[in-house]
């Protein structure tokens, strides 16, 4: 349902990525982990439609992301990017109707319950922590019901609480929507919970991959982090 093959990409002569092949199936939580710049955000984009690859390619739900015919699936794929903010001066209820809006859905509600905002779902987003900010777009985003989600650092800024919280939703979406779901995240703990498979990614190269338990076995590892580190000291 997600996948990508051989993918490129550079920016200003550098190159980015350099050959980045994943793929996520229907009711599937992969993780994408590296360290800064390693080249997630840019995958990211490129299977979201909004950066073209430089060389191969990637399909979501069956229609490559670079062709025109990507613009008629584009209601079933739900981007969140890392640094997005909700507009300050609509109340977090406004948001998330216009978040549901463009999706042609009305679950608001359900919504509201799993943002955790309570009474402050009609204060204006400019009140709000970035935090309080992380939660209602994700809460507005794990509702619309797509069968595609691209999730870069969903709970950064969230307290432990509600990041739990919000874990547990996407592990409810990907099964019960039988979507397809990739999840970059610095949280190792986060994504040894959370992952089926993990992708980890080091300067532009998929250097390893597969199911935490195979992943902490090949490295001899207590924990994903442990063998995070490994693998990248072993690829170095």
């Amino acid at each position: 349902m997600i996948k990508a093959v051989d993918l490129r990409r550079s920016f200003g002569g550098v190159e980015v990525l350099r050959g980045v092949s994943l793929e996520a199936t229907p009711g599937e939580v992969v993780g994408l982990v590296g360290p800064n710049g390693a080249g997630k955000t840019t995958t990211l984009r490129i299977l979201a439609g909004l950066l073209k690859p430089g060389g191969g390619y990637a399909e979501v739900l069956g229609v490559r992301t670079d062709s025109p015919e990507f613009r008629r699936v584009k209601r079933w794929v739900a981007y969140l990017p890392e640094e997005v903010m909700p507009y300050d001066n609509l109340t977090g209820r406004a948001f998330i109707e216009f978040i549901h809006g463009l999706y042609g859905v009305d679950n608001v509600k359900e919504a509201a319950e799993l943002s955790g905002l309570g009474p402050r779902l009609d204060d204006k987003v400019k009140t709000y922590s970035k935090g309080m900010r992380r939660r209602l777009v994700a809460a507005a985003l794990l509702t619309v019901g797509t069968r595609a989600l691209l999730l870069d650092e969903l709970t950064s800024g969230v307290d432990v609480l509600h990041a739990v919280e919000m874990r547990h939703a996407v592990r409810r979406y990907a099964k019960d929507k039988k979507a397809a779901v990739v999840y970059s995240s610095h949280n190792m703990l986060e994504v040894q919970t959370i992952c089926d498979r993990v992708y980890f990614i080091d300067r532009g190269v998929i250097v390893d991959s597969g199911t935490p338990a195979e992943l902490l076995q090949r490295y001899g590892a207590a924990d994903l982090e442990e063998a995070f580190v490994k693998a990248l000291r072993r690829h170095a």
